[in-house]
């Protein structure tokens, strides 16, 4: 008796309602369908099934028989899948969110390498700097620039990230630099939106985390346009390195406030914790360390 075989043959007919349509999809006779029930309904001592003339039903036994089997027939499908692809390519279709800038300037590139390695793998990015809930199922993988992850989330830390403040050259020769975060009250801040810290940014005072509620000029969920904004002369902005590198090279903008800047934040990328992880994450994830490992990202 194939036990496993008779196990998916009681949960289709509990899908499609008859013996005949199960019958009709494997390709054998309704009389072996009836066979394969008797010989599961056998082996537990127990009947699954309420046989009439009209219609079939479940009893109590086959009610909870299949609440439990079905999932574990699917975990075992995806368990299949998911082993058979590490003997051949990769595929599928992978959604990715990043943060704005991290993941317009410096993910793209990594894809593109990905990619190369598993042409069958599609990605979809989405590019987004609000907290996301990966148990919503929307998402495959979230780069998230951080020190903490939610609970339930595998997180593997691929690169890090100071958060310093920046001011031009033509700003400070106009209005002074601030030697001081008090002293910021007396400036124009310009402040970005949609971050984990919010409406507040975040300094290092005598080693603890202070926050500080800036009344901002100029706003944008866009690290890009807030550098552009600030090399311009516009005001101070707080931002990771990593939005402001190439400024930084060029002399439009220069750090200021040194002594407060926090430790390096970390960037991670994370995935939902489960029982079987798709080949697609874990290469990717797996190519992402890497990627970033090798110098590709230093900012």
């Amino acid at each position: 008796m194939d036990k496993l075989n008779n196990i998916r043959v009681f949960c289709r007919i509990v899908e499609l309602g008859t013996f005949v349509a199960v019958a009709r999809e494997i390709n054998v006779s309704a009389m072996m369908v009836s066979k394969y029930i008797a010989q599961l309904e056998e082996s537990l001592g127990v009947a699954l099934l309420n046989r009439t003339t009209r219609r079939i039903s479940l009893t109590e036994a086959g009610e909870s028989y299949y609440a439990r089997s079905k999932p574990l027939l699917e975990e075992l499908a995806e368990l299949d899948e998911d082993i058979s692809e590490l003997g051949k390519n990769v595929k599928g279709i992978l959604k990715v969110t990043a943060p704005i800038d991290f993941g317009g300037i410096y993910v793209v590139p990594a894809i593109e390498a990905y990619q190369n390695q598993h042409p069958n793998v599609k990605i979809m990015m989405s590019l987004q700097n609000s907290h996301i809930n990966l148990s919503e199922g929307i998402y495959d993988v979230s780069i998230v620039v951080s020190n903490s992850v939610d609970l339930g989330v595998v997180a593997r830390k691929i690169a890090e990230t100071k958060l310093c403040t920046y001011a031009s050259p033509a700003y400070i020769a106009k209005y002074g630099e601030p030697r001081d975060i008090d002293e910021l009250n007396q400036h124009l801040c310009l402040h970005y939106i949609d971050t984990p810290h919010e409406d507040f940014w975040v300094f290092n005072v005598a080693g603890e985390e202070k926050k500080l509620r800036t009344t901002w000029h100029f706003a944008s969920n866009n690290g890009r346009a807030l550098c552009q904004a600030a090399s311009l002369g516009m005001g101070i902005t707080q931002a990771p390195e990593l939005s402001v590198a190439n400024y930084l090279e060029q002399g439009r903008l220069i750090e200021i406030l040194q002594d407060y800047r926090i430790p390096a934040l970390s960037i991670y990328a994370t995935y939902m914790q489960r029982r079987f992880i798709p080949a697609k994450i874990t290469t990717f994830v797996n190519f992402l360390s890497h990627f970033f490992d090798k110098g590709e990202f230093n900012p």
